[in-house]
Protein backbone atom coordinates (compact mmCIF):
# COMPACT_ATOMS: atom_id res chain seq x y z
CA UNK A 1 0.00 0.00 0.00
CA UNK A 2 1.27 3.48 -0.83
CA UNK A 3 2.38 5.38 2.24
CA UNK A 4 -0.14 8.11 3.09
CA UNK A 5 -0.48 10.61 5.87
CA UNK A 6 -3.12 10.32 8.53
CA UNK A 7 -4.87 13.40 7.21
CA UNK A 8 -5.21 11.89 3.74
CA UNK A 9 -6.54 8.65 5.17
CA UNK A 10 -9.19 10.23 7.33
CA UNK A 11 -11.63 13.13 7.39
CA UNK A 12 -10.89 15.70 10.08
CA UNK A 13 -13.12 18.26 11.73
CA UNK A 14 -12.07 21.59 13.26
CA UNK A 15 -13.86 22.17 16.55
CA UNK A 16 -13.10 22.56 20.28
CA UNK A 17 -13.85 24.26 23.60
CA UNK A 18 -12.42 27.27 25.48
CA UNK A 19 -13.10 29.66 28.38
CA UNK A 20 -12.94 33.41 29.05
CA UNK A 21 -13.78 35.20 25.84
CA UNK A 22 -14.75 38.17 23.72
CA UNK A 23 -16.83 38.34 20.52
CA UNK A 24 -15.78 39.17 16.97
CA UNK A 25 -17.59 39.42 13.60
CA UNK A 26 -16.33 37.02 10.91
CA UNK A 27 -18.14 38.78 8.05
CA UNK A 28 -21.23 36.62 8.36
CA UNK A 29 -21.90 35.98 12.05
CA UNK A 30 -20.75 37.01 15.49
CA UNK A 31 -18.48 34.24 16.79
CA UNK A 32 -16.32 33.77 19.84
CA UNK A 33 -12.60 34.41 19.81
CA UNK A 34 -12.03 32.76 23.16
CA UNK A 35 -8.71 32.11 24.81
CA UNK A 36 -8.16 28.37 25.25
CA UNK A 37 -7.68 27.49 28.89
CA UNK A 38 -7.11 23.76 28.86
CA UNK A 39 -4.88 22.12 31.45
CA UNK A 40 -3.40 18.69 32.14
CA UNK A 41 -5.91 15.97 32.96
CA UNK A 42 -3.72 14.57 35.73
CA UNK A 43 -3.48 10.92 36.75
CA UNK A 44 -6.63 10.76 38.88
CA UNK A 45 -9.50 10.93 36.38
CA UNK A 46 -12.22 8.26 36.82
CA UNK A 47 -15.06 7.95 34.28
CA UNK A 48 -18.69 7.29 35.19
CA UNK A 49 -18.83 9.42 38.33
CA UNK A 50 -22.37 9.60 39.82
CA UNK A 51 -24.92 12.04 38.44
CA UNK A 52 -25.06 14.60 41.28
CA UNK A 53 -24.17 18.20 41.94
CA UNK A 54 -23.83 17.90 45.72
CA UNK A 55 -20.47 16.31 46.56
CA UNK A 56 -20.47 17.27 50.24
CA UNK A 57 -19.95 14.44 52.72
CA UNK A 58 -21.42 14.61 56.23
CA UNK A 59 -18.80 14.55 58.96
CA UNK A 60 -15.93 15.38 56.63
CA UNK A 61 -13.69 18.39 57.28
CA UNK A 62 -13.16 21.14 54.72
CA UNK A 63 -14.49 24.57 53.78
CA UNK A 64 -17.88 24.38 52.06
CA UNK A 65 -17.87 25.97 48.61
CA UNK A 66 -20.31 26.47 45.73
CA UNK A 67 -18.91 26.21 42.19
CA UNK A 68 -21.26 27.81 39.64
CA UNK A 69 -21.10 29.01 36.07
CA UNK A 70 -22.56 28.93 32.58
CA UNK A 71 -21.75 26.96 29.42
CA UNK A 72 -22.08 28.99 26.19
CA UNK A 73 -21.83 28.29 22.47
CA UNK A 74 -18.97 29.71 20.40
CA UNK A 75 -20.59 33.14 20.19
CA UNK A 76 -19.76 33.26 23.90
CA UNK A 77 -23.29 34.39 24.81
CA UNK A 78 -25.82 31.74 23.64
CA UNK A 79 -26.39 29.18 26.42
CA UNK A 80 -25.45 25.56 25.73
CA UNK A 81 -27.95 23.22 27.41
CA UNK A 82 -27.22 19.61 28.32
CA UNK A 83 -23.44 19.97 28.31
CA UNK A 84 -21.90 17.27 30.51
CA UNK A 85 -19.74 18.64 33.33
CA UNK A 86 -17.53 16.30 35.38
CA UNK A 87 -15.84 17.58 38.55
CA UNK A 88 -13.30 15.84 40.78
CA UNK A 89 -10.81 16.93 43.44
CA UNK A 90 -8.96 15.83 46.56
CA UNK A 91 -10.36 15.84 50.08
CA UNK A 92 -9.31 18.15 52.94
CA UNK A 93 -6.22 15.95 53.49
CA UNK A 94 -5.07 16.13 49.87
CA UNK A 95 -6.19 12.58 49.02
CA UNK A 96 -8.17 11.47 45.94
CA UNK A 97 -10.70 8.63 46.03
CA UNK A 98 -9.36 6.44 43.24
CA UNK A 99 -10.95 3.12 44.15
CA UNK A 100 -14.15 3.25 46.19
CA UNK A 101 -17.64 2.96 44.73
CA UNK A 102 -18.61 6.10 46.66
CA UNK A 103 -16.65 8.27 44.19
CA UNK A 104 -15.93 10.71 46.99
CA UNK A 105 -15.62 14.31 45.76
CA UNK A 106 -16.42 13.21 42.22
CA UNK A 107 -19.64 14.00 40.37
CA UNK A 108 -21.32 14.69 37.05
CA UNK A 109 -24.01 17.22 36.18
CA UNK A 110 -25.52 18.80 33.04
CA UNK A 111 -26.10 22.43 32.15
CA UNK A 112 -29.76 23.51 32.16
CA UNK A 113 -31.71 25.36 29.45
CA UNK A 114 -29.94 28.59 30.43
CA UNK A 115 -26.54 26.91 30.29
CA UNK A 116 -26.17 27.11 34.07
CA UNK A 117 -24.51 24.46 36.23
CA UNK A 118 -23.71 24.15 39.94
CA UNK A 119 -21.70 21.98 42.33
CA UNK A 120 -21.70 22.03 46.15
CA UNK A 121 -18.53 20.59 47.63
CA UNK A 122 -15.48 21.59 49.69
CA UNK A 123 -12.47 23.68 48.79
CA UNK A 124 -9.56 21.37 47.86
CA UNK A 125 -6.15 21.85 49.47
CA UNK A 126 -2.55 21.85 48.19
CA UNK A 127 -0.79 18.49 48.40
CA UNK A 128 2.70 16.98 48.10
CA UNK A 129 3.38 15.03 44.89
CA UNK A 130 6.84 13.92 45.99
CA UNK A 131 10.35 15.33 46.26
CA UNK A 132 8.98 18.25 48.23
CA UNK A 133 6.91 19.48 45.27
CA UNK A 134 3.54 20.91 46.29
CA UNK A 135 0.67 21.26 43.85
CA UNK A 136 -1.58 24.26 44.49
CA UNK A 137 -5.21 23.59 45.42
CA UNK A 138 -7.34 22.95 42.35
CA UNK A 139 -10.56 21.59 40.89
CA UNK A 140 -10.44 19.26 37.89
CA UNK A 141 -13.17 19.68 35.27
CA UNK A 142 -14.05 17.94 32.02
CA UNK A 143 -16.83 19.43 29.88
CA UNK A 144 -18.27 17.39 27.01
CA UNK A 145 -20.74 18.83 24.50
CA UNK A 146 -21.94 17.33 21.24
CA UNK A 147 -20.09 18.85 18.29
CA UNK A 148 -17.15 20.05 20.36
CA UNK A 149 -13.88 18.60 21.58
CA UNK A 150 -14.04 17.89 25.35
CA UNK A 151 -12.51 20.59 27.52
CA UNK A 152 -10.14 19.36 30.21
CA UNK A 153 -9.10 22.02 32.67
CA UNK A 154 -8.07 22.86 36.23
CA UNK A 155 -9.24 25.77 38.36
CA UNK A 156 -6.91 27.46 40.83
CA UNK A 157 -7.53 30.03 43.55
CA UNK A 158 -6.27 33.55 44.17
CA UNK A 159 -3.85 33.76 47.09
CA UNK A 160 -2.47 30.22 46.83
CA UNK A 161 1.24 30.45 47.65
CA UNK A 162 2.09 27.39 45.54
CA UNK A 163 0.84 28.70 42.18
CA UNK A 164 4.02 30.61 41.35
CA UNK A 165 6.19 27.48 41.56
CA UNK A 166 3.76 25.19 39.73
CA UNK A 167 4.56 24.76 36.01
CA UNK A 168 0.95 24.49 34.84
CA UNK A 169 -0.74 26.87 37.27
CA UNK A 170 1.83 29.62 36.60
CA UNK A 171 1.66 29.37 32.80
CA UNK A 172 0.21 32.41 30.95
CA UNK A 173 -2.75 30.33 29.72
CA UNK A 174 -3.81 29.66 33.32
CA UNK A 175 -4.17 33.30 34.39
CA UNK A 176 -7.92 33.44 33.82
CA UNK A 177 -8.35 30.16 35.68
CA UNK A 178 -6.94 31.54 38.92
CA UNK A 179 -10.25 32.45 40.51
CA UNK A 180 -11.48 34.62 43.35
CA UNK A 181 -13.06 32.76 46.25
CA UNK A 182 -15.98 34.87 47.46
CA UNK A 183 -17.24 34.49 51.01
CA UNK A 184 -21.04 34.31 51.24
CA UNK A 185 -23.21 35.67 54.02
CA UNK A 186 -23.81 32.20 55.48
CA UNK A 187 -20.08 31.62 55.91
CA UNK A 188 -19.77 29.38 52.86
CA UNK A 189 -17.64 30.26 49.84
CA UNK A 190 -18.34 30.60 46.12
CA UNK A 191 -16.34 30.34 42.90
CA UNK A 192 -17.72 31.33 39.47
CA UNK A 193 -16.37 30.07 36.13
CA UNK A 194 -18.08 30.37 32.72
CA UNK A 195 -17.11 28.23 29.73
CA UNK A 196 -17.42 29.22 26.06
CA UNK A 197 -16.93 27.21 22.87
CA UNK A 198 -14.33 28.14 20.24
CA UNK A 199 -12.70 26.58 17.19
CA UNK A 200 -9.85 24.11 17.31
CA UNK A 201 -8.86 20.86 15.65
CA UNK A 202 -10.59 17.60 16.45
CA UNK A 203 -10.38 14.38 14.43
CA UNK A 204 -13.48 12.34 13.73
CA UNK A 205 -14.13 9.18 15.70
CA UNK A 206 -13.31 7.05 12.64
CA UNK A 207 -9.90 8.71 12.49
CA UNK A 208 -9.24 8.04 16.17
CA UNK A 209 -10.19 4.38 15.70
CA UNK A 210 -7.40 3.99 13.15
CA UNK A 211 -4.89 4.86 15.88
CA UNK A 212 -6.17 2.89 18.85
CA UNK A 213 -4.29 -0.21 19.92
CA UNK A 214 -1.13 -1.41 21.64
CA UNK A 215 2.20 0.18 20.67
CA UNK A 216 5.61 -1.22 21.68
CA UNK A 217 9.24 -0.48 20.91
CA UNK A 218 11.54 -2.93 19.13
CA UNK A 219 12.74 -4.51 22.37
CA UNK A 220 9.22 -4.78 23.85
CA UNK A 221 10.37 -2.76 26.87
CA UNK A 222 8.04 0.19 26.35
CA UNK A 223 4.30 -0.24 25.92
CA UNK A 224 1.57 2.35 25.27
CA UNK A 225 -2.13 1.51 24.95
CA UNK A 226 -4.43 3.99 23.16
CA UNK A 227 -8.23 3.99 23.08
CA UNK A 228 -11.15 6.11 21.90
CA UNK A 229 -13.33 7.81 24.51
CA UNK A 230 -16.02 10.26 23.39
CA UNK A 231 -14.30 10.83 20.02
CA UNK A 232 -10.98 11.73 21.64
CA UNK A 233 -7.66 9.89 21.80
CA UNK A 234 -6.73 8.55 25.23
CA UNK A 235 -3.77 6.58 26.59
CA UNK A 236 -4.22 4.15 29.46
CA UNK A 237 -2.55 4.71 32.82
CA UNK A 238 -2.75 2.93 36.19
CA UNK A 239 -6.17 4.37 37.07
CA UNK A 240 -7.95 4.99 33.75
CA UNK A 241 -6.10 7.13 31.24
CA UNK A 242 -4.95 10.54 29.97
CA UNK A 243 -6.42 12.37 26.98
CA UNK A 244 -4.78 14.14 24.06
CA UNK A 245 -5.48 17.23 21.97
CA UNK A 246 -5.06 17.10 18.19
CA UNK A 247 -2.51 19.64 16.92
CA UNK A 248 -2.72 18.94 13.18
CA UNK A 249 -0.20 17.17 10.92
CA UNK A 250 -1.05 13.76 12.47
CA UNK A 251 0.26 15.02 15.81
CA UNK A 252 -1.24 15.02 19.31
CA UNK A 253 -0.14 16.53 22.60
CA UNK A 254 -1.42 16.66 26.16
CA UNK A 255 -3.81 19.42 27.27
CA UNK A 256 -1.93 22.19 29.04
CA UNK A 257 1.26 21.78 27.00
CA UNK A 258 1.75 25.21 25.44
CA UNK A 259 4.24 24.25 22.74
CA UNK A 260 3.70 21.25 20.46
CA UNK A 261 7.46 20.70 20.11
CA UNK A 262 7.80 20.30 23.87
CA UNK A 263 5.83 17.04 23.83
CA UNK A 264 4.34 15.44 20.74
CA UNK A 265 2.88 12.10 19.69
CA UNK A 266 3.16 11.80 15.91
CA UNK A 267 1.37 8.94 14.12
CA UNK A 268 2.18 7.59 10.65
CA UNK A 269 -0.08 5.02 8.99
CA UNK A 270 2.44 3.07 6.89
CA UNK A 271 0.09 0.35 5.65
CA UNK A 272 -3.20 -1.32 6.47
CA UNK A 273 -1.49 -3.23 9.26
CA UNK A 274 1.32 -0.95 10.40
CA UNK A 275 1.16 2.34 12.30
CA UNK A 276 4.26 4.02 13.70
CA UNK A 277 4.27 6.35 16.70
CA UNK A 278 7.11 8.80 17.35
CA UNK A 279 7.12 10.39 20.82
CA UNK A 280 9.27 13.52 21.05
CA UNK A 281 9.88 15.37 24.32
CA UNK A 282 12.28 18.02 25.55
CA UNK A 283 14.06 17.05 28.77
CA UNK A 284 14.95 19.45 31.58
CA UNK A 285 18.12 20.44 29.73
CA UNK A 286 16.23 21.30 26.55
CA UNK A 287 17.53 18.21 24.74
CA UNK A 288 15.09 16.38 22.49
CA UNK A 289 14.34 12.78 23.46
CA UNK A 290 12.71 10.52 20.85
CA UNK A 291 11.01 7.14 21.23
CA UNK A 292 9.65 5.13 18.29
CA UNK A 293 6.92 2.53 18.78
CA UNK A 294 4.93 0.35 16.40
CA UNK A 295 1.32 -0.74 16.72
CA UNK A 296 0.99 -4.44 17.42
CA UNK A 297 -0.86 -6.43 14.78
CA UNK A 298 -4.33 -7.61 15.80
Amino acid sequence: MERRTFVNNTALLAIAISTSSFIRFDGHNFVGDCETTTDILGPFYRPNSPLRHNLSINGESGDAIELVGKINHNDCTTPYSKAKIELWHCDAKGVYDNTSQEYRYRGTTFSDLNGDYKFNTILPVPYDIGNGTIRPAHFHMMISAEGYQPLVTQLYFVGDDYIEKDETASSPSAKKRILDVVRLGNGNKKVVVDVNMSQNLSPESAAINKLVGVYTDDKKLLKKVFFNKDNALWMKNELFGVNFNYMGDNTFTLPGVDIKNKLSYHFEILSLHTTRLTISELDHNGKKQVQVLTKEKV
